[in-house]
């Protein structure tokens, strides 16, 4: 299970310590978060616990209301599990009761000066990213028009010199060779290049290069969507290929289904143009217009009225 630590999410997030404490870190294991409004009227039942506790201005004016002996025993049965940590709001003042809870139970206070609802959506987006499920594939990625393009294929069958071809052409290089993907909500793939490798480009007989240096920062990106995979075969006469564009593939990458198109490679074809016309084609799909299926409805039109 994928998880980050307390002390992570503190140095990243740039929260406050309200208690230094050295305790064993904490894990964080979901993107989910609660707020203890109903706790702390003393309901328990179905605590949530596992998630970040997120105090805000109703919570805290709410605190407030309670007398200081309801205070220290709501503190105490809610830091009495076993919670990561609990973030306060608004630069709001933690409760003192609160505080001596956390000492007895060891458990971490932080607070930071944006408000609730700035704060819970900083907090979603970051969680969703550290924790989100990945995979590295053996590809390129490219980013053709806006087009999150998943570029794979053996080794040798010319991936990173068709990535060379589309920066000539004007489009970004995120990745090559390994390609990092992470599946954000259920919804899309996010790739991106491992630190290590991150603009740079294998070629063989020359080796690696800079495409920062090469073609200036304008031919990268850091990171993009996937929206499509192209995979690279040598050509087959034996095989026969799409050439209508009718039959729809997909390849599913942690759980989603991205559509795919397989090109066939050989002497004479320019693949970097057929993988650009491909990423428009993609495009104009997506906008509501299928070449394909218009030309066979037109097709099937003629032939009928003959």
């Amino acid at each position: 299970m994928k998880y980050i630590t307390v002390e992570k999410l503190i140095k990243d997030l740039q929260l406050e310590e309200l208690n230094h404490l050295q305790v064993e870190s904490k894990k964080i294991t979901t993107t989910e978060l609660n707020r203890p409004g109903i706790q702390l009227g003393g309901f328990f039942d179905h605590f949530a616990h596992e998630r970040i506790q997120l105090i805000g201005k109703v919570e805290h004016t709410f605190i407030n209301t309670l007398d200081k002996r309801t205070r220290e025993e709501r503190f105490d049965q809610l830091l009495s599990y076993e919670i990561p940590c609990i973030i306060i709001s608004r630069d709001l003042d933690p409760p003192k009761e609160l505080l001596v809870a956390a000492e007895k139970h060891q458990r971490k206070i932080v607070r930071s000066s944006l408000n609730t609802t700035k704060l819970i959506s900083d907090l979603l987006n970051y969680l969703e990213d550290s924790l989100a499920p990945s995979v590295t594939l053996h590809g390129v990625l490219m980013d053709i028009h806006g087009i999150g393009t998943l570029i794979t294929g053996k080794s040798g069958i010319g991936k990173s010199e068709t990535a060379i071809e589309l920066i000539k052409r004007g489009h970004l290089l995120v990745a090559d060779d390994a390609v990092e993907v992470k599946r954000i909500g259920h919804e899309y793939l996010l790739g991106c290049a491992p630190e290590i490798t991150r603009h740079m480009l294998e070629v063989r007989g020359i080796g690696i290069i800079d495409a920062k240096s090469l073609f200036g920062v304008g031919a990268i990106k850091n990171k993009s969507n996937i929206h499509m995979v192209i995979e690279l075969e040598e050509w087959d006469s034996d095989k026969t290929y799409d050439r209508l564009g009718l039959d729809e593939n997909y390849r599913e990458i942690l759980g989603i289904k991205i559509e795919e198109i397989v090109i066939p490679v050989k002497p004479a074809r320019n693949i970097a143009v057929i993988i650009e016309i491909a990423a428009r084609n993609h495009r104009l799909k997506y906008m509501g217009y299928n070449a394909a299926k218009v030309f066979s409805e037109k097709l099937l039109k003629n032939l009928k009225s003959e």
